[in-house]
């Protein structure tokens, strides 16, 4: 009985043991691989934090998604900086975030590199740096200006989102094409726009399809000439949202050669995430209310309530794996070679479980890995499909 027993044990251990190196083994192949790939991101919003005066050459952990710690321990190698503002925004105020972001990379040039090509890029990620771009989300900072657009580019704009949720005159966005609030001879795009969209081309810079309405949409797709970018959407089909992408909109996008950035907001993820957060805000709607009238943003008091509210707070945030449900959606749809990662972080309140800021960008490629794509494909995913469109629109 004894010497049975010591045989089972014995081998209890070696299954641990082997076990053991085999999860060893995992781990070091998505940490490998992880490191090989390039790994882009189309939108990040932390601009808006830095001019709030924020630095993210410090540990901002618990303050916003990103510092440059933790971009490096995600191994992200090129990062485009969103510069936003809402409907009362303008040129001026577009340029001013432009000229913070390179005043940051100015005192951070052992970490970062101010990057406008694919060449640029190549060269930050051999240097072992941040490449750093600029994506102007919301047409309306170009004052229904060509000649102000050309200004944007030159100070190193490389994409446009041609509407934010406000309509410019010349683009209607998808919140007021949903909404109503465009008459059906104002949707879509004007004379102007489709002048806009031709200039961005001869450019080089990228025309963004986020936040568009679906009239925009399809008059950039019979104009446009050079493969489209889609910084930071998901999937309708999954989640019925007005700035998620339809079928025939994603198949619209692989035909001409695009790349559909996955946004990670819980509630353009999850339809089901908006009713959680519906009964936690009813919960606790007293405080809520209370941090508000003290004039908090939006952002403290979700930090406030995660700190005092952890358990609940976590619950209301979807699985990690649904942000890989709208992926698979879209390669089943259209292949591998039309979407990437754009995760609006820092411009947004909610993600999904395990991905809490930039540094967590390793387990995108253990979950790829784990749900059986090749090397070869997270590779495309990472990055290598963004700057297939990047190469495309910037090479004349």
């Amino acid at each position: 009985m004894k010497r049975g027993t010591a045989n089972l044990l014995k081998g209890t251990l070696v299954v641990a043991t082997l076990l053991g190196t085999i999860n060893s083994a995992g781990a070091q192949a998505y940490k490998k691989l992880h490191q090989e790939a390039i790994v882009v991101d189309t939108h990040n919003d932390v601009l808006i934090s830095i001019l709030e005066g924020m630095d993210i050459s410090k540990n901002l952990l618990g303050k916003t998604h990103s510092d440059l710690g933790r971009f490096k321990k995600g191994g992200v190698d090129a990062q485009f900086f969103s510069v936003w503002s809402d409907e009362t925004g303008n040129y001026a105020f577009a340029v001013a975030q432009i000229d913070t972001l390179k005043a940051v990379i100015a005192r951070n040039k052992d970490q970062m590199m101010f990057a406008t090509s694919y060449d640029d890029i190549m060269k930050a990620v051999k240097q072992k740096k941040l490449a750093s771009l600029i994506g102007v989300e919301g047409g309306h900072m170009i004052d229904n200006d060509l000649g102000k657009l050309d200004t944007l580019y030159s100070k190193g704009a490389r994409y446009m989102t041609l509407t934010w949720n406000n309509s410019t005159p010349w683009a209607s966005s998808a919140a007021d094409e949903t909404a109503g609030t465009v008459s059906d001879s104002e949707k879509g795009l004007s004379a102007f726009g489709k002048q806009v969209v031709k200039r961005m081309n001869e450019l080089g810079m990228m025309v963004d399809l986020s936040h568009v309405g679906e009239q925009t949409f399809w008059d950039v797709m019979n104009i446009v000439n050079k493969p489209v970018l889609v910084s930071h959407s998901d999937v309708y089909q999954l989640a019925p949202v007005s700035r998620n992408l339809k079928d025939d909109q994603i198949k619209a996008i692989a035909k001409n050669g695009g790349v559909i950035q996955l946004n990670f907001y819980s509630g353009f993820l999850d339809p089901e995430y908006s009713k959680r957060q519906q009964i936690f805000t009813n919960r606790h709607k007293a405080e809520l209310d209370s941090l508000n009238a003290l004039g908090w943003s939006g952002s403290n008091i979700s930090e406030r309530m995660k700190t005092l509210y952890p358990a609940e707070t976590q619950a209301i945030r979807p699985p990690l794996s649904i942000l890989f449900d709208h992926l698979d959606y879209i390669v089943k749809l259209v292949g591998i070679d039309h979407v990437g990662l754009g995760s609006d972080f820092d411009g947004i309140t909610s993600t999904p479980q395990q991905l809490d800021g930039v540094q967590d960008y390793p387990v995108i490629t253990k979950e790829l890995l784990a749900r059986g794509y090749s090397p070869e494909d997270v590779k495309k995913v990472l990055g290598g499909n963004l700057l297939r469109v990047f190469k495309a629109n910037t090479t004349n």
